[in-house]
């Protein structure tokens, strides 16, 4: 049998995931990881506290994210684009990009995919380069 054909399929429950504290008020919930078996993408929700921010840095693939709850400011590539539910971005391969809540009260959250399982982010201020796996163990 191929890869395709022995591949089980998985349902998600953001609830019943343990988050990964991310520091600074930001948390990440992993959903399609390599754990369920995925072997071309990766995908989660990452929630914001109010004013939190994530640093600047890059990933070695194609990224996209989805506004779902809350105010967001993208800044990519050195311009800050406002956001809200439902708004999406798709941000290149090593652009230099982040996301920030722009609530002083209420929290922000973004659903985010990768578009390789073996995506890496690299921080902008340190050259730290890590698995986005290895970040949610």
């Amino acid at each position: 049998m191929s890869e395709e054909q022995t591949a089980k399929p998985a349902i998600l429950r953001p609830a019943e995931i343990k988050p990964h504290e991310r520091g600074g008020g930001a948390r990440t919930i992993p959903m399609v990881t390599r754990r369920v078996g995925s072997t071309s993408l990766l995908n989660g929700i990452t929630e914001f506290e109010p004013e939190a921010a994530i640093g600047l840095h890059t990933h070695n693939c194609e990224e996209s994210v989805m506004v779902l709850e809350g105010s967001a400011i993208a800044e990519i590539d050195g311009i800050e684009y406002p956001m809200g539910p439902g708004d999406t971005t798709w941000v290149p391969a090593n652009l230099p990009h982040r996301f920030i809540n722009a609530s002083s009260t209420e929290r922000m959250r973004i659903f985010w995919t990768y578009a390789s399982v073996d995506a890496t982010r690299t921080l902008v201020a340190t050259g730290d380069t890590r698995t986005i796996d290895s970040e949610r163990a």
